[in-house]
């Protein structure tokens, strides 16, 4: 299977190399291509100087970049993640393992926070993402729909011609596949490191923007026949485990404020796309924190 892996980034001059040298470094016999899309002059210094290939997008947004490259790329699988994450050395492997079943047509690998449970936004990275491990790891087991990561998941080339630019990548495509019957992998094995944001502006800003990116699905994808996971009805169902979590006193009470922290957050989502009908879009925002 002829791949590529396409790293987008804006304006990550200071995490783009160690974005390309990750995959430079996979321990794998498999063979594939490194391609770097960003808008920024930077961010394209930087990259130009490893052997990767260089893509200048014309700054529109990710999904717009996205939709020129799945024209220009002819490989079997692309493998898509970010410019301010890095993986381990088995991620190539484990991810393309997955496709030699055919069945399966799109994988998502497993995001894991670079902080500790020390610090309170740490404590809410680490419980948020490994609640989604579990979750996909269950659902793998019994194979049910899985919704993928943005910062690290691949497809079937083939199937997937053009995407639309008010939902997020890593929500519309795992659906077009489900709906074509094809089973979505977790490769739990191939790990991405994710720098999470360190305050509550930037956390209210990305959590906001990422639930909006799945409120849209609707209007592509029919979801009475596949349930979304990332719903506020799913999560409430979840709640008793955020309070099973903690270790300590001080982590009792992070997971008081997390727990309001998600229902302000599902409010906000409520209020802006069906009050104010402001809707996900598709442009370049920079979340500063997690640089």
């Amino acid at each position: 299977m002829e791949t590529t892996v396409i790293i987008t980034s804006f304006k990550e001059p200071k995490t783009i190399g160690r974005a390309i040298e990750a995959f430079q470094k996979q321990k794998t016999k498999k063979k594939f291509d490194i391609l770097v899309s960003a808008p920024d002059k930077e961010t394209l210094d930087v990259a130009k100087k490893y052997d990767v290939k260089i893509f200048k997008d014309p700054g529109k947004g990710k999904m717009f970049a996205l939709n020129i490259l799945f024209k220009k790329v002819k490989s079997d699988i692309l493998i898509l993640t970010d410019g301010d994450v890095y993986v381990n050395d088995k991620a190539i492997e484990e991810i393309l393992n997955l496709f030699e079943n055919p069945n399966i047509g799109c994988v998502t690998g497993r995001p894991v926070p670079i902080e500790n449970r020390k610090t309170k936004y740490g404590y809410w990275a680490n419980f948020l993402f490994d609640a989604a491990h579990k979750i996909r790891q269950k659902a793998f087991k019994n194979k049910k729909f899985i919704e993928c990561s943005g910062y690290l998941f691949a497809f079937r080339k083939d199937q997937i011609k053009k995407i639309p630019l008010d939902v997020a990548e890593d929500s519309i495509i795992p659906f077009f596949f489900a709906h074509r019957g094809y089973l979505i992998g977790y490769a739990s094995k191939a790990e991405v490191y994710v720098k999470n944001v360190n305050n509550w502006k930037d956390w209210v800003k990305q959590k906001i923007r990422t639930s909006k990116a799945h409120e849209t699905l609707e209007k592509y994808i029919n979801t009475r026949k596949i349930r979304r996971v990332k719903t506020f009805s799913t999560e409430s169902k979840g709640i008793f485990s955020l309070f099973v979590y903690p270790r300590t006193p001080k982590q009792v009470l992070w997971s008081i404020e997390l727990a309001f922290a998600r229902l302000y957050m599902w409010a906000r989502t409520f209020w802006d796309t069906k009050a104010k009908s402001k809707h996900y879009g598709d442009n370049w925002e920079r979340v500063d924190s997690t640089k």
